[in-house]
């Protein structure tokens, strides 16, 4: 499940988690974009829920210096020994360049080159390296964990798959289908039988269809008109199908937009229905090759710890 839950401070949240646990969720998993770090709700956690694995989907590898984000990672890892899984990825020249005034370039090397570091710097080697996108000159980490964490990255299309399963421990990924796994997993797995597979679902756990389409097509609209995610959706073969969506967006014609998405596409791409429909549907993308499914609701729900029991494993 993804922490921390939107619009409850973060103290107040002791409760959720614990209940999460209780209901069987094995995983908590934060993220970073304009609300809370990516660290803090986890270092929360460490303490309120000292078994269950801690994750990052994700941070951006732009926004912190190297070592700063060794500190963080290092930290955290030190804090939940065994626990903790680092998942980073390029984020977007929104974030990175508009929001923190950094240019947003050479993503993938940027990505690699990070791995790369932190892989030294974690175990308290002193680093001094030329990346190709920066160079640190003599940074050891003071706290070094005494367990490695595992280093995940976001991935789309091929070329970070693969750097996903050559160099990291494993790809998270994000809004894309059950039978969309079946096509990537490969690209991933190509670095080694053991590398992990989190995929970040989107669901909306509404009984009632329209309604339930209704917030997905808003989400969708969010993420598919990103230059980023817009490729990927073509590369995975939707170009045809969200053409018009893309193209009444790019004009400014938003609620046409929106209309243009099939619903066909809202229903492969965004979990909704009852809570066993929503189970199965998430089993889908187990059944396909994702070991970690993470799920972060959409939507308003006046009982959050209820709906968390209510998509709980069984």
């Amino acid at each position: 499940m993804t922490i921390p839950i939107e619009g409850v401070p973060l103290p107040a949240q002791r409760e959720w988690i614990e209940t999460l646990v209780s209901c069987g969720y094995t995983d908590l998993w934060s993220s970073e974009a304009s609300t809370s770090d990516a660290f803090t709700p986890l270092a929360l956690a460490s303490v309120w829920a000292p078994q269950a694995r801690l994750g990052s989907a994700i941070v951006p590898a732009f926004t912190r210096g190297p070592a700063t984000l060794a500190m963080c990672v290092g930290t955290i890892a030190d804090a939940a020994p065994g626990r903790v899984v680092f998942g980073m990825g390029t984020s977007s020249d929104v974030i990175v360049q508009r929001w923190n005034d950094i240019p947003f370039e050479k993503p993938y090397a940027r990505m690699r080159d990070t791995v790369r570091f932190l892989r030294s710097a974690l175990t308290g080697e002193k680093v001094v390296a030329e990346y190709e996108t920066f160079s640190v000159d003599g940074f050891r980490l003071g706290r070094v964990p005494k367990i490695q964490p595992k280093i995940m990255l976001a991935a789309l299309r091929e070329g970070m798959l693969r750097l996903a399963g050559r160099e990291a421990d494993g790809a998270i990924l994000n809004w894309l289908s059950a039978d969309d796994v079946k096509k990537v997993a490969p690209y991933v797995h190509a670095g080694g039988p053991d590398k992990e597979i989190v995929a970040r679902l989107f669901v909306c756990p509404l009984d009632d269809p329209k309604r339930a389409r209704q917030i997905g097509r808003r989400a969708i609209a969010a993420y598919l008109n990103v230059p980023v995610y817009a490729a990927f959706h073509a590369w995975v073969g939707r170009e045809a199908v969200l053409a018009d969506m893309w193209e009444l967006w790019r004009v400014g014609k938003r609620n046409e937009a929106l209309e243009a998405i099939p619903d066909a596409v809202v229903d492969e791409l965004v979990v909704h229905g009852a809570p066993d429909a929503c189970r199965a549907h998430i089993q889908r993308y187990v059944d396909a090759g994702v070991h970690t499914p993470v799920i972060q609701t959409l939507g308003h729900t006046p009982d959050p710890l209820q709906t968390a029991r209510d998509l709980a494993p069984r």
